[in-house]
């Protein structure tokens, strides 16, 4: 790490411009290629899957998108002449729009019940030629503003479908906008400098920038979700910003310790920027945990996110120090810079509130513990009444033209007409068509089903669908119930004495079986993760006691964080008010990816603090003042970056997104109770509890594990010789007594330094 920060330093214009390069590069490669972005929900071997491919073979036309055009009037009916004029006229100019296939008119015979009973509310399908990934934006905004043109006072039209979703307004690039700015804020009165608070929120733009592009290129070589680039810039921008927070920080130290610049900054990435690629390391292994899983879908998530940290961890570590040996001195603010010409060198003590703090926190670890343990149990809580499900437009805010048409259809035919099942088959002969005209009269009195669409067969005769209509919303567990009921009970008995194989597809049925698939397949995914991590800390700090305090801070950082997401998207507490509209199910995917991505998160944090209090314990081996030490040290490092990290991602609710503002409120949480409750009060206070048993590790598995270290390289002397301790010497050391009493000149020595400076958190115990 010292010889390519050196390396960096010593051709800092050239490692600035390979950067600029890159980004360069890339981002015309992104524009060039174009998104090639898929939302593919795909689980090979579920019956909802089945039923998609029978669909797509035995009718080709299905398979483009289909949204709805939705009008309504509450003056007359819509079976008006004026409006059956206006509409009718409408309708004909969307049929001759590039890119659409067919338009189904509830006027003429076709579209026979798609007028309301009570004549106010009527609908249209639009078929697309494509898939709704595949539908070019311009070619949907051209059907939305033509049906919209048809609006005059007393006649509403609204639309809906994934397609029509696309073109949805949204905040744009406003909440990275935000998170920047409140990011360079928060820096600016960590540091006092306007260029050191500049260089972290650079060096994070052009490695999330880079990443950004890199994900575009991509989704044209493997599924990729349209969402993944901004969970990317989410996850990049805050622990982009954070480590480089981390390294600047570190560098500052370090001129005010008198080193010249270059020592500096290649002695803040030799030291700090070894934990930055250990805390990133931990990132990338736990997204990458998503691979487990072997779906599509979550391997591109996976793949993306972990591409941007990858790229914001080589951007800190090389970038970072060729802009600090720019802006030379200026990395201290004015009166710093001053003060230093005045009084010369200074070391940086510990003191103040995170001193104070620090020792209250030994002196009352178990009230502080107690404490930190109940506001966590009462946040996870609600994580009890998670339900994964189908979030729909239903679910958009309230303004929109999706909900509007959701709402209007809901009111109008019924809450299952936004989310129909569909029954497909393929046919054999004479005894299937019998038993398939008989299921219309068996599905019409089947409990939890409004109505039944005619059995539809293709040109050859040989595969057939009906759709059927629930009495509850798409995303309502009755809805759910009855795919159970199709498929356990009335299908079979349906299929008795045929060659039939029924399979029911549709939204509801598609997202519950993605569902069950993930949760088949969560507990080996997070044992993965967590025993993954552990492995990493183990070896870093070669303590037992780390790791598996480290996975508990984990579980519970991930489950509060759930229960915040569940109380108020799930329940709705303010979800209107915050514009982030109805309250619904969670997502299926929504909990893998939270979990790979807070379980990462949370060990960044981990590592900075234990890594200081491990170089403390290494060379004093006394417990006590190590843990005093490392949180009096790091605690307002850790919460300056949490408050950043936090401000990023609660920016990202501004994005107009459902998905990507559950993740910004997730992680915002998480990280909130991760700096301010787990690793600032929690953690210290069992650690102080434990004692000397936080660094115990069996000699045998000692001897045999590989050496790695994140710590500084002056502190290896002393993990070496406490790796080569005995069992009795090691109990000493944890006892507070390393076995050696220090000699006279030694202890004439400690007696000069300690008289050399004022006591501080290091010398006063709690």
């Amino acid at each position: 790490m010292a010889a390519l920060a050196r390396w960096c330093v010593r051709h800092r214009l050239v490692a600035v411009l390979l950067w600029l390069l890159a980004f360069a590069g890339t981002a015309a490669g992104a524009v060039a290629a174009g998104a090639a972005y898929s939302n593919d929900y795909k689980t090979p071997g579920t019956e909802s899957s089945r039923a998609t491919e029978l669909l797509s073979e035995g009718f080709p036309g299905l398979s483009g998108d289909n949204a709805t055009v939705v009008w309504h009037t509450d003056d007359g009916t819509v079976r008006s002449a004026a409006v059956e004029q206006t509409m009718t006229r409408t309708l004909d100019e969307i049929a001759g729009l590039p890119g659409v296939a067919a338009v189904t008119d509830p006027y003429d015979g076709a579209g026979a019940g798609r007028i309301s009973q009570d004549g106010h509310t009527a609908y249209a399908s639009v078929t697309f030629d494509k898939p709704a990934g595949d539908v070019d934006k311009a070619q949907a905004e051209a059907v939305v503003d033509t049906a919209k043109a048809a609006e005059s006072h007393g006649l509403q039209v609204e639309l809906g479908g994934e397609t029509i979703g696309l073109t949805e307004t949204s905040g744009g690039h406003l909440a990275e906008i935000v998170g920047v700015l409140v990011a360079a804020v928060v820096l600016f009165l960590a540091f006092g400098s306007l260029a050191a608070s500049v260089l972290p929120i650079a060096t994070a733009l052009v490695s999330v920038g880079t990443a950004y592009a890199g994900i575009t290129l991509l989704g044209h070589v493997m599924t990729v979700a349209d969402f993944a680039p901004m969970l990317g810039t989410l996850i990049g921008l805050g622990v982009g910003i954070d480590y480089a927070l981390f390294i600047v920080t570190r560098h500052r130290r370090g001129l005010k310790r008198g080193l010249p610049v270059e020592e500096a900054a290649r002695n803040a990435v030799a030291t700090t920027g070894r934990a930055v690629v250990f805390a990133g390391a931990t990132v990338c292994i736990a997204l990458l945990g998503m691979l487990i899983l072997r779906l599509g879908f979550l391997n591109g998530v996976a793949i993306a996110a972990s591409l941007t940290v990858v790229l914001t961890v080589a951007a800190s570590v090389t970038l970072l120090p060729a802009l600090l040996s720019f802006i030379g001195m200026r990395a201290l603010s004015r009166r710093e810079r001053r003060r230093l010409a005045e009084h010369g060198p200074e070391p940086e003590l510990p003191t103040g509130f995170a001193a104070r703090w620090s020792a209250f926190v030994e002196r009352h670890p178990k009230k502080l513990g107690a404490i930190a343990l109940v506001v966590m149990t009462l946040l996870a809580l609600p994580t009890l009444g998670l339900r994964l499900g189908t979030s729909d437009q239903g679910n958009d805010p309230k303004a929109t033209t999706t909900r509007a048409a959701y709402d209007l259809l809901a009111d109008g035919f019924g809450p299952g007409v936004n989310g129909p099942l569909t029954l497909v088959t393929q046919v054999d002969g004479a005894a299937d068509k019998l038993a398939l005209d008989n299921l219309d009269t068996t599905l019409r009195t089947t409990e939890g089903v409004s109505a039944v669409t005619p059995v539809t067969y293709n040109t050859g005769g040989d595969t057939a669908y009906l759709t059927v209509v629930p009495d509850s919303s798409p995303q309502s567990e009755k809805t759910s119930d009855l795919v159970e009921r199709l498929r356990d009970e009335v299908l079979p008995r349906a299929e008795s004495g045929t060659s039939l194989d029924l399979h029911v597809g549709g939204v509801t049925a598609g997202y519950d079986d993605f569902a069950d698939v993930i949760v088949g397949k969560l507990p080996l995914f997070v044992g993965a993760v967590i025993g993954l991590g552990c492995l990493l800390l183990l070896l870093a700090f070669r303590s037992i006691g780390i790791p598996l305090k480290a996975a508990a801070m984990n579980v519970a950082a991930v489950a509060a964080a759930f229960g915040v997401v569940v109380a108020i998207f799930q329940w709705g507490w303010g979800s209107e008010l915050l514009g982030l509209g109805r309250a619904g199910p969670i997502e299926p995917f929504l909990p893998v990816i939270m979990v790979s991505v807070l379980f990462g998160l949370s060990m960044d944090y981990q590592v900075f603090l234990v890594s200081r209090m491990y170089e403390e314990w290494l060379e004093t081996g006394d417990n006590r003042r190590a843990v005093r030490v490392g949180l009096a040290e790091t605690s307002r490092v850790i919460n300056s970056a949490a408050v950043i990290m936090i401000s990023v991602f609660l920016a990202f609710v501004l994005s107009g997104d459902r998905v990507i503002a559950m993740f910004g409120i997730a992680l915002a949480a998480a990280v909130a109770l991760d700096a301010f409750v787990l690793r600032t009060l929690l953690v210290p206070a069992l650690m102080h509890l434990l004692g000397g048993a936080n660094w115990w590790l069996p000699r045998w598995l000692d001897r045999r594990m590989p050496r790695i270290s994140i710590e500084p390289p002056e502190s290896r002397a002393a993990h070496e010789r406490l790796a080569a301790a005995t069992d009795a010497e090691a109990a000493d050391v944890l006892a507070g007594d390393a076995g050696e009493v220090p000699g006279p000149r030694a202890a004439d020595a400690t007696d000069v330094r300690v008289k050399e400076r004022p006591q501080d958190v290091r010398d006063i115990p709690g």
